[in-house]
């Protein structure tokens, strides 16, 4: 007699209980298509709100920022409790099905980085001519349409930042991942407020990398710092956010 029941298709695999965080990792297949599963969440997300990890020689645990290190990745959300569930729980190891090293400062190492890859990208904007800085050149970008993202200072007045967007505020992304002294030494100033970078490739790179920063650092999304007069990574500098007279 011919068995009723539901024949699986070649290939198929079981879904793991994403209700259990110490599920194992059954998603082995190749790392193709837009979407990721965190090994922590077990949600599947967009690649721009993740990071990528994999094991060095080793077996050491490194962020791979770039998505070009060989080996097979090991995925979480941009989300600094995420992160460090990851590293005190063994999701590393439970992933790689092997013991793993995880660096007791995996958490600022991975914001360290992401610092460097967002001052990085913004002096090749600058020296691609697709970013300047200072209020008035970056608001005359901004009002002829020449803008992809915005860059404030996250230590600058949330006063002076919604009075630079004005009524483009809410219409073009913001975001805030330096102070206005890192700002300012990409752009050979003692002080920046302001940039405004072109549409483009790096503006996008820009945007997903500050967006992943403030996962990390456990910071309100940019846009949101800025409508509600907040600054999300903001030190206590004293500094009134204004800029110098060589920023404009």
């Amino acid at each position: 007699m011919r068995s009723l029941r539901p024949r699986q298709k070649a290939g198929r695999r079981t879904t793991p209980d994403l209700a259990d965080p110490d599920a194992p990792d059954t998603d082995d297949g190749p790392e193709t298509g837009p979407l990721r599963r965190c090994a922590v969440t077990r949600e599947r997300l967009e690649k721009a709100r993740m990071i990528r990890f994999v094991l060095a020689p080793d077996a050491t645990v490194v962020p791979d920022l770039a998505e070009r290190l060989p080996g097979r990745g090991i995925w979480l959300s941009a989300k600094g409790d995420v992160l460090e569930t990851a590293r005190a729980r063994g999701a590393f190891a439970r992933a790689a099905r092997q013991a793993v090293k995880v660096p007791p400062t995996l958490l600022a190492d991975v914001k360290a980085a992401l610092l460097v890859r967002i001052g990085e990208t913004l002096g090749l904007a600058r020296r691609a001519g697709a970013a300047v800085a200072g209020y008035a050149k970056a608001h005359e970008w901004l009002e002829t349409g020449r803008v992809g993202l915005v860059v404030q200072a996250s230590d600058g007045s949330p006063e002076e930042r919604r009075r630079f967007l004005g009524p483009a505020a809410g219409r073009v992304a913001v975001v805030s991942p330096l102070p206005g002294e890192g700002l300012g030494r990409i752009f050979g100033r003692d002080h920046v407020v302001h940039v405004a970078v072109a549409p483009g490739r790096l503006a996008e790179r820009l945007r997903i990398e500050a967006d992943r920063l403030a996962g990390v650092d456990g910071s309100a999304t940019n846009e949101t710092d800025v409508a509600a007069g907040v600054s999300g990574r903001a030190r206590a500098t004293g500094r009134s956010g204004g800029e110098d007279s060589a920023g404009g």
